[in-house]
């Protein structure tokens, strides 16, 4: 009897001593990070001038470059010159298909003022800085198709042309 009341206070100790230890776990703790780096992305809509009749006036249209940019990273957004062959930045030009081109430029405001383009002669960049990803900064783009002697002498026909936006952050 003596050995069964030994083994009962023995299990008894033991289950104490369990209990006890699970009301003080052991702990430790680690690090969580990441690290946000700077990211953009870009949204454009067309400058669409539509029809043109020589010499009833010069024709205007806004587009919009949209830039997304992770909160606080400044940015400038340049547009290139376009596709057409002889076109510059000074003096953009759309063309037919068939060699014969009509002659626009890019804004930075709706006086045509500024020619929007990559820095270059007396082109400027647009500057912005990011909203955050989810909140898109909107840039409008003024074109212009002037009435002047040259556009009076194309043929009539589409003309197109495709500018390139790039944007550095």
């Amino acid at each position: 009897m003596r050995n069964v009341i030994a083994c009962l206070s023995a299990g008894a100790l033991l289950a104490t001593a369990g209990a006890a230890q699970a009301a003080n776990p052991a702990t430790a703790t680690f690090g969580v990070s990441a690290t946000v780096l700077k990211n953009c992305t870009v949204a454009t809509t067309n400058v669409a001038f539509g029809n043109y009749t020589p010499t009833a006036g010069a024709v205007s249209a806004n587009g919009t470059v949209s830039v997304s940019c992770t909160k606080s990273t400044t940015f400038s957004v340049s547009l290139d010159k376009g596709t057409t062959a002889t076109g510059t930045i000074a003096q953009r030009l759309m063309s037919d298909g068939a060699g014969d081109t009509l002659q626009y430029n890019l804004y930075t405001t709706s006086g045509f003022a500024t020619v929007w383009g990559d820095g270059t002669g007396s082109s400027v960049k647009q500057a912005g800085t990011g909203a955050g990803m989810g909140t898109p900064v909107a840039l409008t783009v003024y074109g212009s198709l002037p009435d002047n002697a040259t556009n009076q002498g194309v043929p009539p026909n589409t003309y197109t042309d495709t500018i390139t936006v790039s944007v550095a952050y």
